[in-house]
């Protein structure tokens, strides 16, 4: 008999960042790898209006459900959070632990009638991680996407960040997304229901599928 070997395709790993934490750290950090600026370690993060949830409990709430369905899905995960952990060293587990690419999961604050979610990601100009901006660039348009025809959330667009400390201690395609308005009573009661968080995590998930495929 002929014994042939057939090379299996490693799960693919996706790191996901719950954005922010109980407490904020006021303690500063360098904003990039021998970056001379520096800022806040973790900001407070914004709360629902109508809610009051704080963003800290959503973006775990969505990150753990996340999770399971990537799994459900045949990829591996890493989460960088179940504790509180700051940003810089968020960055660097995600680093450690081999993942492909990394979601960084918040929800936006501003104005009662901002809405829509939007993706966030380094400009190739970006002194640490310039040469990931157009994997990341590619991450936040078919997550977007396909998160905003699962949720009917508007599409804000992806924009360029060059400021984020998560982001440029990263050493694989990031972004952020800002899954929606919590400030905006109707998209923050959307983010807290049962269906609207399901579909928020189909979304992303139909996103990562989508990224592999292109």
């Amino acid at each position: 008999a002929i014994s042939c070997k057939v090379k299996i395709k490693a799960k693919k790993i996706i790191g996901i960042d719950p954005g922010h934490q109980q407490y904020g750290n006021s303690g500063l950090e360098a904003v990039g790898p021998g970056a001379s600026t520096k800022k806040a370690k973790v900001a407070g993060g914004t709360s629902g209006v109508s809610t009051h949830i704080a963003e800290y409990q959503l973006t775990m709430k969505i990150a753990k459900s996340l999770k399971k369905e990537l799994v459900n899905r045949g990829y591996a995960v890493v989460m960088t959070r179940t504790k509180n952990n700051v940003n810089k060293e968020r960055a660097i587990k995600i680093n450690k632990s081999g993942a492909d690419i990394c979601i960084r999961l918040h929800a936006d604050g501003g104005a009662s009638s901002a809405k829509g979610a939007s993706g966030l990601y380094p400009s190739s100009q970006n002194p640490y991680v310039g040469k990931l901006s157009s994997k990341s660039y590619k991450l936040s348009q078919s997550i977007l996407k396909s998160y905003c025809a699962a949720t009917g959330i508007r599409n804000r667009g992806s924009v360029k960040r060059d400021d984020l400390t998560g982001t440029n201690w990263s050493k694989v395609p990031v972004i952020v997304l800002e899954m929606g308005f919590m400030t905006n009573s109707a998209e923050d009661k959307y983010m807290a229901s049962q269906n609207g968080q399901k579909a928020m995590v189909q979304g992303i998930a139909n996103g990562v599928d989508s990224y592999y495929k292109k």
